[in-house]
């Protein structure tokens, strides 16, 4: 068993929870790299099965290249061993495989065994070339899970050390059938972000002991497939929220006050979204990087999957 003594400290004396700022080795680091601003692009890549019925892990990761350089690709609806889902492939390999040079993080909402003692996994997928200083899994609210047709939902956490300082990406995908489920998750994300922003903390330089090894970033950016539109009061949940510390806002209508809003569903697969375009793709910052948005765009080009990617430039 682990205990207190030595583990609420750093190296040099001061309190964990302090946060610094950036060392200046790896700022000098990541701008050596040519990352003057953090790209990140989220994309519900439907298992990588395209509007013409192709699976196809290639064609999506060249079409989110080409949409952005990204540091960070957050990734919806990845599949590992159902073999509904192409072929019954680890997909969570294939991408890593298709993005060297990137960390790559999987976690599942759904884990299961067969009778065989197989493990079918499907959920969340974030990779990232920044440093990655902390990963965390959320399973989410499934409230009336055997009222309603839903699955378990989660939202996949990862640290990255940004230029301007360590970043909290939450990576997400809320229940579709359900708006009592949807309601709990949001709740649950906005519970996680403001326990976060409450008390931050940065990890010490050593790794020895999980105490001292816990980064805590009060900033953040939640993006993924959120299955409510912007017109939803579900959306205002989040984008007006007004909790102690920082508050996620929608980074779209930051960026730009009243610019009309892109969809990012219901472009081409016109069968699954029969009401025609949508948008249920969103990237939320949280307050302190409301000022640091360059960009944020929907490449409404593609139907390599029913969804649009969808991206965003953070300046230094």
């Amino acid at each position: 068993m682990v205990g207190d003594h030595g583990g609420d400290r750093d190296d040099d004396g001061a309190a964990a929870d302090r946060v610094p700022a950036v060392p200046a080795p790896v700022r000098s680091i990541i701008h050596a790299r040519g990352y003057p601003v953090m790209r990140l692009l989220t994309w519900n890549i439907q298992c990588g099965k395209g509007c013409d019925g192709v699976t196809d892990l290639s064609r999506i990761v060249t079409v989110a290249r080409q949409t952005l350089d990204a540091d960070v690709f957050c990734f919806q609806e990845v599949s590992a061993n159902f073999s509904r889902f192409g072929d019954g492939a680890d997909q969570s390999a294939q991408l890593a495989a298709l993005l060297p040079g990137y960390s790559a993080i999987f976690r599942p909402a759904i884990e299961t065994m067969d009778r065989a003692g197989s493990i079918h996994c499907f959920g969340n997928m974030t990779l990232s070339r920044l440093p990655v200083l902390q990963i965390a899994n959320h399973l989410l609210p499934f409230p009336g899970a055997g009222g309603v047709r839903s699955m378990r939902r989660h939202a996949l956490e990862v640290t990255v050390q940004a230029s301007f300082g360590a970043v909290r990406i939450v990576n997400t995908h809320l229940e579709f059938h359900s708006a009592v489920q949807r309601h709990a998750q949001i709740t649950r994300l906005l519970d996680l972000q403001q326990d976060a922003s409450g008390s931050p903390r940065q990890a010490s330089s050593r790794h020895d002991e999980p105490y001292g090894s816990q980064t805590v970033a009060a900033s953040s950016l939640m993006c993924g497939d959120f299955n409510f539109d912007v017109a939803d009061p579900q959306h205002a949940l989040i984008d007006r929220a007004r909790r102690p510390g920082l508050n996620y806002r929608d980074a779209w209508t930051a960026n730009r006050p009243g610019r009309p809003r892109a969809p990012t569903c219901g472009i081409f697969d016109r069968a699954q979204w029969a009401d025609g375009p949508d948008c249920r793709d969103f990237i939320f910052v949280t307050e302190d990087l409301v000022s640091r948005v360059r960009s944020i765009e929907v490449n409404a080009a593609t139907d390599a999957s029913d969804h649009q990617p969808l991206g965003i430039e953070l300046a230094d």
